[in-house]
């Protein structure tokens, strides 16, 4: 992968997977890539409505507060890259394409992970580079499955919960 577009076809591929409920391909992947998830504190974003925009105003108020903040959101609306800040700021598309083949390279054929998994390691890797003191996640899907829940947060939020994703949860 040389180019960002070629970098977001390979994550797109990686769509053919679909949802796996279950931790041990995160972990598997993140032991792999030295825990990078554990190198800052976090903060943990839950819910069906509302938790996108709550991870944002959080991650805008720590950041005028002083804080160099991570957010990790999904989906995008435009670009790939809007869902891993920092400060504000997308990841560029040149760590998009190096951290993608970085982690393309770690990962190995078995087990092979998901979209979601594949991006949530991303956004964990991207915030240890970059420094932050603190990281605020939003969940996937949710539940205990979620590839994010292999944080250690230090405060978890779980804005209005309703039935939908009921076949996946």
């Amino acid at each position: 992968m040389d180019s960002y577009p070629e970098a977001v076809k390979y994550l797109y591929r990686l769509q053919w997977m679909g949802q796996k409920l279950g931790l041990e391909n995160i972990r598997f992947l993140l032991e792999r890539l030295d825990s990078p998830h554990l190198r800052y504190p976090t903060i943990h974003i839950a819910g069906t409505n509302g938790k996108g925009s709550t991870a944002a105003i959080l991650a805008s108020i720590l950041a005028e507060a002083g804080f160099r903040v991570g957010l990790y959101t999904s989906p995008h609306l435009v670009d790939f890259s809007e869902r891993i800040r920092v400060n504000g700021v997308p990841i560029s598309h040149d760590s998009v394409t190096r951290l993608t083949r970085r982690i393309a390279g770690t990962s190995g054929p078995d087990p092979v992970v998901t979209f979601f998994e594949f991006t949530t390691a991303m956004a964990f890797v991207q915030f240890g580079e970059a420094g932050v003191d603190l990281a605020v996640i939003e969940t996937g899907l949710g539940g205990r499955f979620d590839a994010t829940n292999v944080i250690e947060p230090l405060v978890s939020v779980i804005t209005g919960v309703d039935y939908d994703h009921q076949e996946y949860l």
